[in-house]
């Protein structure tokens, strides 16, 4: 279904407003979640707007919570959300984040008490709107199952690289740590499709191909999960994956005293962040680094196809090209199952749509 952007970014924000946000919260959640859509990322596109109304019916999420500065160097700062919608706390944070970068070269904060926040790639792209490399995580709920474990105790927990370029889309890595989000699984399970073996495993440690059996244990935690990049056991490198949840685990919850992913969304989200930005400069001068690294974009575009492919892509290029589309033509385009989901929204809440 093709639905007018701007329609879409203002139902969404009415909608957060309905729900007791400010004007800058809900323009968060709507320019964060369109944003995915717009990208193809409908894992994180306004399907999530159902769970986040569920989450402030529930007291999850404060709509109203500011985030405010508990610990601060001229370098970094540690920020508690106060149980605020996650994509306006991320914001505020990676704001201050780019503050320090311009004054001093680098900045970072580690976030607590958070929300959901979406796509990670956003925030990091923050940084780079600003000439600046940027770097955004977060932990999750307890998704991911431990290399030889079958209980979820780790979050999906996603890393997000920008590196700005001459010429070009910023170099955009944003990918979780596990095989794949939960929010892939949700979108199977709404198309009524199996998900592919070695996405997850059931109660058992097992690899399941039902989606809805492995959202359910999730949902209750009966055990079983999603597993980690690269898949089971370390035959295919599942442990580094595990290791990279891991870190995300430690930047994000160790350094601001915050809930472990397996402690989120216990009566509140209590999601924790990490995000980083830092100035070319540091390293010499910005432009030959940016006009530099385009010999390293172009050997990879370049180099001799696989038998059947016709492309290599560079991180972030599909999602940009299928942005700049759905700007031209200024329509967003969204599943069935979540038009028909926004529908029900907007009369519940008598929000136009």
């Amino acid at each position: 279904m093709k639905v007018e952007r701007e329609k879409l970014l203002e139902f969404t924000a009415n909608v957060m407003k309905k729900m007791g946000c400010n004007d800058g919260s809900a323009k968060a959640v709507a320019e964060v979640l369109v944003e995915a859509d717009m990208r193809g990322i409908s894992s994180h596109g306004v399907a999530r707007l159902k769970r986040y109304i569920n989450h402030i019916n529930e007291g999850i999420i404060d709509p109203r919570g500011e985030p405010t500065v508990v610990f601060e160097t001229p370098l970094s700062l540690v920020v508690d959300g106060n149980n605020g919608v996650g994509q306006y706390v991320a914001k505020v944070s990676m704001g201050k984040v780019i503050e320090k970068a311009r004054t001093c070269g680098i900045g970072m904060a580690s976030v607590r008490n958070s929300n959901h926040y979406g796509i990670a790639g956003y925030y990091a792209e923050m940084a780079v709107k600003n000439g600046l490399v940027g770097i955004s995580l977060t932990n999750t709920a307890p998704m991911v199952v431990p290399t030889f474990s079958k209980r979820a105790l780790l979050g999906t927990n996603p890393i997000a690289f920008a590196f700005p370029i001459c010429g070009r889309h910023p170099i955009l890595i944003d990918m979780s740590t596990s095989v794949v989000a939960r929010g892939k699984l949700e979108v199977y399970s709404r198309l009524r499709k199996e998900i592919p073996k070695g996405w997850a495993v059931d109660e058992t440690g097992h690899t399941t191909s039902n989606p809805e059996r492995v959202l359910t244990n999730l949902k209750e935690r009966r055990g079983g999960g999603l597993l980690p990049l690269g898949g089971e056991s370390e035959a295919f490198g599942g442990h580094k994956g595990y290791g990279l949840a891991l870190l995300v685990e430690l930047l994000c919850s160790g350094l601001s005293l915050g809930a472990f992913s397996y402690d989120t969304y216990t009566g509140k989200g209590k999601v924790t962040h990490f995000f980083a930005a830092f100035d070319l400069s540091l390293f010499g001068d910005p432009e030959q680094i940016k006009a530099y690294v385009i010999e390293l974009t172009n050997v990879l575009e370049s180099a001799e196809k696989a038998i059947g492919e016709d492309r290599i892509y560079i991180h972030g290029e599909k999602e940009y090209e299928r942005r700049e589309e759905s700007l031209r033509n200024g329509v967003v385009e969204i599943d069935v199952p979540t038009y028909q989901e926004l529908e029900k929204i907007a009369e519940d809440l008598r929000v136009p749509w």
